[in-house]
Protein backbone atom coordinates (compact mmCIF):
# COMPACT_ATOMS: atom_id res chain seq x y z
CA UNK A 1 0.00 0.00 0.00
CA UNK A 2 1.39 3.22 -1.09
CA UNK A 3 1.60 6.52 1.40
CA UNK A 4 0.51 9.76 -0.18
CA UNK A 5 2.79 12.09 -1.60
CA UNK A 6 4.24 14.65 0.78
CA UNK A 7 2.55 18.59 0.87
CA UNK A 8 5.60 21.05 1.46
CA UNK A 9 3.68 23.37 3.26
CA UNK A 10 1.51 21.60 5.69
CA UNK A 11 3.87 22.04 8.81
CA UNK A 12 6.03 24.80 7.08
CA UNK A 13 7.87 26.80 9.94
CA UNK A 14 6.58 24.27 12.41
CA UNK A 15 9.11 23.06 15.00
CA UNK A 16 8.77 19.53 15.84
CA UNK A 17 10.05 17.23 18.23
CA UNK A 18 10.20 13.50 17.50
CA UNK A 19 11.08 10.86 20.44
CA UNK A 20 12.06 8.23 19.08
CA UNK A 21 13.29 9.52 15.91
CA UNK A 22 16.04 7.33 15.01
CA UNK A 23 14.58 4.40 13.91
CA UNK A 24 11.37 2.37 12.95
CA UNK A 25 7.83 4.31 13.05
CA UNK A 26 9.94 7.35 14.50
CA UNK A 27 12.45 7.67 11.88
CA UNK A 28 9.41 7.97 8.99
CA UNK A 29 7.71 10.55 10.84
CA UNK A 30 10.73 12.55 11.05
CA UNK A 31 11.39 12.20 7.90
CA UNK A 32 7.56 13.11 6.68
CA UNK A 33 7.28 16.20 8.87
CA UNK A 34 10.47 17.49 7.34
CA UNK A 35 9.56 16.91 3.79
CA UNK A 36 6.44 18.90 4.49
CA UNK A 37 8.53 21.91 5.89
CA UNK A 38 8.82 20.91 9.26
CA UNK A 39 12.10 22.30 11.69
CA UNK A 40 12.21 18.51 12.75
CA UNK A 41 14.47 17.65 16.08
CA UNK A 42 15.36 13.73 16.86
CA UNK A 43 15.63 12.21 20.02
CA UNK A 44 15.96 8.74 20.68
CA UNK A 45 17.76 6.53 23.53
CA UNK A 46 20.22 5.28 20.96
CA UNK A 47 22.90 8.35 20.25
CA UNK A 48 24.07 7.39 16.58
CA UNK A 49 20.42 6.68 15.49
CA UNK A 50 19.48 9.94 16.50
CA UNK A 51 22.51 11.90 14.46
CA UNK A 52 22.07 10.08 11.72
CA UNK A 53 18.60 10.44 10.78
CA UNK A 54 18.69 13.99 11.64
CA UNK A 55 21.86 14.55 9.60
CA UNK A 56 19.55 13.30 6.86
CA UNK A 57 17.02 16.07 7.23
CA UNK A 58 18.95 18.77 8.59
CA UNK A 59 17.48 18.55 11.62
CA UNK A 60 19.32 18.54 15.19
CA UNK A 61 19.66 15.63 17.05
CA UNK A 62 19.49 14.49 21.21
CA UNK A 63 19.97 11.33 23.32
CA UNK A 64 17.53 10.48 25.82
CA UNK A 65 16.37 8.09 27.94
CA UNK A 66 11.90 8.78 28.09
CA UNK A 67 12.37 7.15 31.39
CA UNK A 68 14.17 9.59 32.83
CA UNK A 69 11.81 12.65 33.13
CA UNK A 70 14.71 15.32 34.08
CA UNK A 71 16.13 14.04 30.63
CA UNK A 72 12.98 14.92 28.97
CA UNK A 73 12.60 18.17 30.24
CA UNK A 74 16.03 19.30 29.47
CA UNK A 75 15.38 18.01 25.92
CA UNK A 76 12.34 19.87 25.44
CA UNK A 77 13.90 23.03 26.84
CA UNK A 78 16.33 22.59 24.31
CA UNK A 79 14.44 22.49 21.44
CA UNK A 80 12.16 25.74 22.53
CA UNK A 81 16.07 27.52 23.20
CA UNK A 82 17.17 26.25 20.20
CA UNK A 83 13.48 27.19 17.41
CA UNK A 84 11.97 29.37 19.62
CA UNK A 85 8.58 27.34 20.09
CA UNK A 86 7.51 23.94 19.88
CA UNK A 87 4.45 23.05 17.98
CA UNK A 88 4.64 19.33 16.68
CA UNK A 89 5.25 16.48 19.06
CA UNK A 90 5.60 13.18 18.42
CA UNK A 91 6.17 10.64 20.92
CA UNK A 92 6.94 6.78 19.42
CA UNK A 93 9.64 5.47 21.80
CA UNK A 94 8.63 2.44 22.92
CA UNK A 95 9.94 -1.05 23.80
CA UNK A 96 8.65 -4.58 23.61
CA UNK A 97 10.16 -7.97 25.78
CA UNK A 98 12.08 -10.17 23.14
CA UNK A 99 12.16 -13.41 26.25
CA UNK A 100 8.75 -13.07 26.58
CA UNK A 101 8.48 -12.99 22.44
CA UNK A 102 11.17 -15.88 22.63
CA UNK A 103 9.05 -17.62 25.22
CA UNK A 104 5.81 -17.59 22.94
CA UNK A 105 7.84 -18.99 20.00
CA UNK A 106 8.91 -21.61 22.42
CA UNK A 107 5.87 -22.86 23.44
CA UNK A 108 4.65 -23.00 19.64
CA UNK A 109 7.66 -25.13 18.86
CA UNK A 110 6.55 -27.53 21.52
CA UNK A 111 2.79 -27.49 21.46
CA UNK A 112 2.76 -26.76 24.89
CA UNK A 113 0.44 -23.87 26.15
CA UNK A 114 1.90 -20.12 26.27
CA UNK A 115 3.04 -19.78 30.18
CA UNK A 116 4.45 -15.69 29.97
CA UNK A 117 2.58 -14.15 32.96
CA UNK A 118 3.84 -16.75 35.76
CA UNK A 119 7.42 -16.73 34.35
CA UNK A 120 7.98 -12.89 34.35
CA UNK A 121 10.24 -10.68 36.34
CA UNK A 122 9.68 -7.76 38.23
CA UNK A 123 12.51 -6.49 36.09
CA UNK A 124 10.96 -7.51 32.96
CA UNK A 125 7.70 -5.96 34.06
CA UNK A 126 9.21 -2.28 34.93
CA UNK A 127 11.14 -2.10 32.09
CA UNK A 128 8.32 -2.14 29.43
CA UNK A 129 5.72 -0.09 31.80
CA UNK A 130 8.82 2.55 32.09
CA UNK A 131 8.95 2.97 28.95
CA UNK A 132 5.95 3.04 26.90
CA UNK A 133 4.00 4.59 29.64
CA UNK A 134 6.40 6.21 32.11
CA UNK A 135 7.89 8.02 29.00
CA UNK A 136 4.58 9.00 28.05
CA UNK A 137 3.73 10.66 30.93
CA UNK A 138 7.40 12.81 30.98
CA UNK A 139 6.90 13.71 27.13
CA UNK A 140 3.49 14.70 27.44
CA UNK A 141 3.92 16.58 30.88
CA UNK A 142 6.73 18.39 29.06
CA UNK A 143 5.00 19.45 26.45
CA UNK A 144 2.56 20.32 28.02
CA UNK A 145 3.98 22.65 29.85
CA UNK A 146 5.62 24.50 27.27
CA UNK A 147 2.96 24.54 24.82
CA UNK A 148 0.16 25.47 26.91
CA UNK A 149 2.29 28.76 27.33
CA UNK A 150 2.02 29.34 23.64
CA UNK A 151 -1.64 28.33 23.62
CA UNK A 152 -1.09 26.05 20.73
CA UNK A 153 0.32 23.34 19.64
CA UNK A 154 -0.33 19.24 18.70
CA UNK A 155 0.90 16.23 20.14
CA UNK A 156 0.59 12.46 19.01
CA UNK A 157 1.72 9.44 20.97
CA UNK A 158 2.05 6.03 19.96
CA UNK A 159 -0.17 3.01 21.74
CA UNK A 160 -1.23 -0.15 20.25
CA UNK A 161 -4.22 -2.16 19.10
CA UNK A 162 -3.00 -5.25 21.31
CA UNK A 163 -4.45 -3.12 24.31
CA UNK A 164 -7.96 -3.88 22.81
CA UNK A 165 -7.59 -7.13 21.64
CA UNK A 166 -3.78 -8.59 22.77
CA UNK A 167 -2.33 -12.09 21.26
CA UNK A 168 -1.41 -14.42 24.40
CA UNK A 169 1.78 -13.90 26.22
CA UNK A 170 1.30 -9.78 26.02
CA UNK A 171 0.30 -8.81 29.56
CA UNK A 172 3.26 -6.09 29.91
CA UNK A 173 3.23 -4.48 26.60
CA UNK A 174 -0.60 -4.48 26.54
CA UNK A 175 -1.15 -2.96 29.83
CA UNK A 176 1.66 -0.19 29.08
CA UNK A 177 -0.42 0.60 25.56
CA UNK A 178 -3.90 0.49 27.66
CA UNK A 179 -2.35 3.20 29.64
CA UNK A 180 -0.73 4.98 26.96
CA UNK A 181 -4.66 5.13 25.50
CA UNK A 182 -6.05 5.98 28.93
CA UNK A 183 -3.21 8.84 29.92
CA UNK A 184 -3.59 10.63 26.41
CA UNK A 185 -7.17 10.96 26.27
CA UNK A 186 -7.02 12.02 29.95
CA UNK A 187 -4.71 14.66 29.18
CA UNK A 188 -6.22 15.92 25.89
CA UNK A 189 -8.98 16.97 28.18
CA UNK A 190 -7.21 19.01 29.95
CA UNK A 191 -4.92 20.58 27.46
CA UNK A 192 -7.65 21.58 24.48
CA UNK A 193 -8.32 24.37 27.48
CA UNK A 194 -5.24 26.10 26.20
CA UNK A 195 -4.89 25.38 22.56
CA UNK A 196 -3.32 22.06 23.01
CA UNK A 197 -4.31 19.27 20.60
CA UNK A 198 -3.83 15.41 22.07
CA UNK A 199 -3.95 12.32 20.03
CA UNK A 200 -2.73 8.81 19.76
CA UNK A 201 -2.91 6.37 16.90
CA UNK A 202 -2.62 2.47 17.66
CA UNK A 203 -1.23 0.50 15.65
CA UNK A 204 -1.40 -3.15 15.03
CA UNK A 205 1.85 -4.94 13.27
CA UNK A 206 4.08 -2.49 12.02
CA UNK A 207 7.57 -3.70 9.98
CA UNK A 208 10.26 -1.88 11.94
CA UNK A 209 13.66 -3.05 13.60
CA UNK A 210 11.41 -3.59 17.04
CA UNK A 211 8.75 -6.16 15.01
CA UNK A 212 12.42 -8.13 13.45
CA UNK A 213 12.78 -9.07 16.58
CA UNK A 214 9.90 -10.92 16.94
CA UNK A 215 10.01 -14.32 16.35
CA UNK A 216 9.34 -15.92 12.56
CA UNK A 217 6.05 -18.10 14.40
CA UNK A 218 4.88 -15.42 16.17
CA UNK A 219 5.08 -12.83 13.10
CA UNK A 220 3.31 -15.19 11.31
CA UNK A 221 0.50 -15.25 13.38
CA UNK A 222 0.56 -11.73 14.09
CA UNK A 223 0.80 -11.42 9.92
CA UNK A 224 -2.57 -13.81 9.45
CA UNK A 225 -4.56 -12.09 11.64
CA UNK A 226 -5.76 -9.16 9.50
CA UNK A 227 -6.91 -7.74 5.78
CA UNK A 228 -3.35 -6.79 5.63
CA UNK A 229 -0.38 -7.68 6.52
CA UNK A 230 2.11 -5.65 8.43
CA UNK A 231 1.83 -2.04 7.95
CA UNK A 232 5.01 0.25 7.34
CA UNK A 233 6.50 2.64 8.70
CA UNK A 234 5.14 5.28 6.20
CA UNK A 235 2.18 4.32 6.68
CA UNK A 236 1.88 5.09 10.31
CA UNK A 237 3.68 8.45 9.61
CA UNK A 238 0.79 9.35 7.47
CA UNK A 239 -1.65 8.72 10.07
CA UNK A 240 0.39 10.26 12.64
CA UNK A 241 1.03 13.61 10.64
CA UNK A 242 -2.46 13.83 10.01
CA UNK A 243 -3.24 13.89 13.24
CA UNK A 244 -0.69 16.52 14.11
CA UNK A 245 -1.94 18.62 11.04
CA UNK A 246 -3.97 21.35 11.04
CA UNK A 247 -6.36 19.50 8.93
CA UNK A 248 -7.19 17.22 11.83
CA UNK A 249 -8.01 20.32 14.42
CA UNK A 250 -11.02 19.18 14.88
CA UNK A 251 -9.93 16.24 16.43
CA UNK A 252 -9.13 15.75 20.22
CA UNK A 253 -8.50 12.54 22.55
CA UNK A 254 -8.73 10.14 19.47
CA UNK A 255 -7.77 7.16 19.24
CA UNK A 256 -6.89 6.13 15.72
CA UNK A 257 -6.60 2.25 14.95
CA UNK A 258 -4.59 1.90 12.32
CA UNK A 259 -4.33 -2.22 12.29
CA UNK A 260 -5.34 -3.38 9.03
CA UNK A 261 -8.44 -4.34 10.01
CA UNK A 262 -7.85 -6.47 12.48
CA UNK A 263 -11.20 -6.25 14.56
CA UNK A 264 -13.55 -5.54 12.17
CA UNK A 265 -12.63 -7.39 8.97
CA UNK A 266 -12.50 -11.63 8.95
Amino acid sequence: MNHHAPDPRRFAGCAALVTGGGSGIGAAVVRRLAAEGARVHVADVVADNATRVAESVGGAAYPVDVTDGAAVDAVVDAVVATAGSLDVVVHTAGVDDPVAKGWIQEARETGDRVDVVSRLADDQWRRVVAVNLDGTFHVLRAAVRVMKQQGSGSIVTVGSSASFDTLVGYPHYAASKAGVHALTQSVAKEAIAYGVRVNTVAPGPVDTPMAGRTPASVRAAMEATGAVGYASPEELADNICYLASPGASNVVGAVLLSNGGRFTVS
